[in-house]
């Protein structure tokens, strides 16, 4: 699949409500300086055409960093961006049908909200084309209120024992509780407030990503 980069490390997941210190370019651009892996632009409420607006400037903030931008959910926007892949739920455009759209060279990554999930991807797709699986949530979080119970950390580690996909772990993520979700087996920690909330993005970006030893 060419030389897509490894999904490790820290995945800002961005939501501009709360971005309460900066706007949101800035939050991004102080996360790449932070060395953040990945970032993927979710937008609740914006237009078609803001939406698009938004996702070619964290393009045009990311790519002398080589950091990819994902696109949450529209396969529209991804294209028309030039970003890099989506991340899709449960109930978005089926991946298969994303990876025939998009190519080899997309990342696309797959939310799990429960084990179930897992087991029916894997019946119908024993070896997805997918860059990596998402525990949705690892721990309740103000941010998503419609998911599914919590993975909990012996979630983690049971996803880890069944695939070799990367697993990032989303959901109530922070500083205090980063070492024992990556201990779980954890390749990268998605997070939104713990960065978008900070007063120093960059520094946010930079505790967090302390906790990897590659």
């Amino acid at each position: 699949m060419g030389n897509k980069p490894q999904i490790q490390g820290v995945y800002l997941v961005t939501d501009r409500p709360l971005c309460l210190y900066h706007r949101l370019e800035e939050v991004v651009r102080l996360a790449a300086l932070g060395g953040v892996s990945l970032v993927q632009l979710r937008e609740k409420e914006a237009d078609t055409r803001q939406f698009l607006e938004l996702a070619k400037h964290l393009k045009k903030i990311l790519t002398p960093f080589s950091i990819p931008l994902l696109i949450n959910d529209r396969l529209d926007i991804c294209l028309a961006a030039g970003a890099d892949g989506v991340h899709l739920g449960q109930s978005d455009l089926p991946w298969w049908e994303t990876r025939r759209i998009l190519g080899n060279d997309a990342i696309i990554g797959l939310s799990l909200e429960t084990k179930e999930d897992f087991h029916s991807l894997i019946q119908t797709h024993p070896k997805p084309e997918l860059d990596y699986l998402a525990v949705s949530p690892v721990f309740d979080t103000n941010t998503k209120t419609n998911t599914k119970p919590a993975w909990g950390l012996t979630g983690v580690t049971w996803l880890k024992k069944q695939t070799n996909l990367p697993i990032v772990a989303i959901g109530g993520v922070n500083e205090s509780n980063a070492e024992s979700i990556i201990e779980a087996g954890a390749d990268s920690l998605a997070v939104v407030s713990a960065i978008c909330s900070a007063k120093d993005p960059k520094l946010a970006t930079e505790n967090l990503t302390k906790n990897f030893h590659y």
